[in-house]
């Protein structure tokens, strides 16, 4: 089962929910507040080269580590 990203409107809360994809537009209830949150879009970065030497992130703007705009920054 695939993990989900979700993050609150009431309470700004973000959490990880592991569902079946039949149920990825739904939305979760919050744990800090108990509200309806939505799914929110996942950022991550992917590593690769030598040894994963290097990091690439996938839908620009900088890694999700620190998002400092350059890779190079981060030295994961």
């Amino acid at each position: 089962m695939p993990i989900y990203e979700y993050v609150c409107p009431d309470c700004k809360n973000r959490f990880e929910l592991m569902r079946p994809v039949s149920q990825y537009s739904n939305s979760a209830q919050c744990p800090a507040c108990k509200q309806q949150a939505n799914r929110a879009l996942s950022l991550f970065a992917c590593r690769s080269g030598s040894e994963f030497g290097t990091t690439t992130p996938i839908a620009g703007g900088g890694c999700a580590t620190c998002g400092g705009g350059s890779c190079s920054t981060c030295h994961i």
